[in-house]
């Protein structure tokens, strides 16, 4: 890939300032910085979905690409074509094969030079269907589906009807299928299951084209990637550094202790030759030759200064609660679920359980089986098919959202803080904290990356004071550094807090005493063992029912 000049900007905000860089080919290239570096614009200005301000990006051959967004929304198709027949269009060999035949069609009483250009282009279709592999394509899609834990049940579904986690697994096979020369991956792991996420990074170490990666998920980028490209968000620049994420962290730590050296022993020889210009300055002739020898020293120290960057902002994050709750702020008694009433059984059968005030409780389970459904359930946004559901009388509860849905997408920033009795200077300053400033306030919801919309939506959990908080995966679309700062302050935080979360080191930070796993509804201690491996678990029992 070559980046030529490349600037851009909204409104006043600089995002990339006169990059120019060369990417080598087919590598794997994990690309990180902080929310609003600019890593998901840098995708879509690849995929030329916006245009720079100025400067271009281009690759040295004609390449294929294939594009995995954070968000599913109108790359699944809103018809009834089953999901199978879907994944199967991800490589064009059945169109090829049609045009394949229409040209040969079209040979039919043609005179010599007309059948020559029809046949090249005949041979033409045939190398780009050789290509994709039409005889072993299928064997292939079906390794996939079976790699990637794709229900068989959930084949002949309408495309539709998925749940966004499903679809999200469904665009990624078949991207995984389509053959890609280039694929771009935004947040690829944010749904997969345990099992599934293993399968895909086998895949993606093995993959023989170019991949170009964001991810929170560190484990993930140190075992597919071998280059990683840093999106300075304070300089507005790019820098390539050999290497997984982990051993570009190192580099950048060991750059900056050095610099921070530098520019120590920098300042300390300014002094020094301050002194000597100070003292001699005024004296004699040869004094003064002596000062004005340092003077030019002090002008090439100052030329060849280092200059020590300034670390961006990162989220302040607090959470009181307005209240101790009661005991118990939360018991759960014979919880039964399902949506439909002629579905066969249960999607949340014989819940049982008694949280105590305090307790940092943890719920895992493979998608689909009910993890946001049950904490739906608890807020009061569906209710129950039998069983009880009995909050305190001081129980005051927070909620985040997984997919957002609780931000306002009618209104802009500092609008969805209305609900709130606070002044305008005072919601400038919550939203600061999560470093929404200037134009940020203005920004429609729905133009707001995921990872701002994660960041609002943190910023109003913290203005709701309470005691009970329930996480729906509150660390997708979040920097490392953000994930960490969130699981200091929800590990001292002193009410009770439930959390659905396929993030092991972050759960692991928390404090979790116990776990329910889903879908058998059995508590045990916590475990680091069970995050990672909790689909396992219950593989040959899952209730074949999924989120709605």
């Amino acid at each position: 890939m070559i980046i030529k000049n490349l600037s851009l900007s909204f409104g006043i905000q600089p995002i990339f300032s006169s990059i120019t860089l060369t990417l080598p080919n087919d590598e794997h290239i994990g690309i990180v910085g902080d929310n609003g570096a600019g890593k998901t614009t840098f995708l879509k200005v690849i995929l030329k979905e916006i245009e720079p301000d100025s400067g271009t990006i281009s690759f040295n051959k004609k390449v294929k690409i294939a594009y995995l967004p954070q968000v599913i929304t109108d790359e699944i198709p809103k018809s009834d074509i089953t999901v199978f027949d879907y994944l199967l269009e991800g490589r064009p060999i059945a169109k090829l094969e049609q045009e394949i035949a229409s040209f040969y069609e079209q040979t039919i009483g043609k005179t010599e030079q007309e059948m020559n250009k029809i046949l090249k282009k005949i041979g033409d279709l045939q190398l780009e269907l050789d290509y994709y592999e039409p005889y072993q394509a299928e064997i292939t899609l079906l390794d996939l589906i079976s790699g990637m834990n794709i229900d068989d049940k959930l084949l002949y579904m309408p495309i539709s009807n998925l749940s966004g986690g499903q679809k999200s697994k469904i665009a990624f096979a078949r991207l995984l299928y389509s053959k890609a020369d280039v694929l771009l991956l935004d947040e690829p792991t944010n749904h997969l299951d345990f099992e599934t996420k293993e399968y895909v990074t086998n895949y993606l170490r093995n993959y023989s084209g170019a991949i170009y990666v964001i991810s929170h998920d560190i484990d993930f980028l140190d075992k597919i990637t071998n280059e990683t490209l840093f999106l300075d968000k304070v300089t507005h620049t790019m820098e390539l550094f050999p290497g997984s994420y982990s051993k570009f962290v190192k580099i950048l730590e060991e750059r900056e202790l050095y610099l921070e050296k530098q520019a120590e022993l920098q300042e300390k020889e300014r002094i020094r030759l301050q002194k000597i210009v100070d003292k001699y300055i005024h004296g004699n002739e040869k004094k003064a030759r002596i000062a004005k020898d340092r003077q030019k020293k002090l002008a090439k120290l100052e030329e060849n200064k280092v200059i020590i960057q300034k670390k961006g902002k990162e989220a302040s994050i607090k959470l009181q609660q307005d209240r101790e709750s009661t005991s118990k702020p939360l018991v759960i008694k014979d919880l039964n679920f399902k949506y439909r009433q002629e579905d066969k059984g249960m999607l949340l059968y014989k819940i049982n359980i008694e949280i105590p005030r305090g307790e940092k409780f943890l719920i895992v389970g493979e998608n689909g089986v009910g993890k946001s459904t049950l904490l739906k359930l608890i807020i009061g946004k569906l209710s129950p098919k039998s069983g009880e559901i009995i909050l305190g009388p001081k129980t005051d509860i927070g909620y985040y959202a997984q997919e957002h849905e609780l931000l306002d997408n009618s209104k802009n920033v500092i609008e969805n803080l209305d609900e709130f009795d606070l002044t305008e200077n005072e919601k400038r300053g919550v939203l600061g904290k999560f470093l929404f400033t200037g134009d940020d306030l203005y920004k429609k919801i729905n133009i707001l990356s995921p990872g701002e919309r994660s960041r609002l939506s943190l910023a109003k959990l913290t203005l709701q004071n309470a005691n009970l908080l329930i996480l729906d995966e509150p660390t997708n679309h979040l920097d490392p550094k953000t994930q960490k700062k969130i699981a200091e302050v929800l590990k001292t935080f002193e009410g009770t807090m439930i959390v659905v979360s396929h993030n092991p080191d972050f759960v692991d930070a928390l404090g979790i005493s116990r776990t329910l796993i889903l879908p058998k509804g059995t508590l045990d201690y916590y475990e680091k063992g069970i995050v990672e491996h909790y689909q396992v678990l219950n593989t040959k029992n899952k209730l074949e029912k999924f989120n709605k």
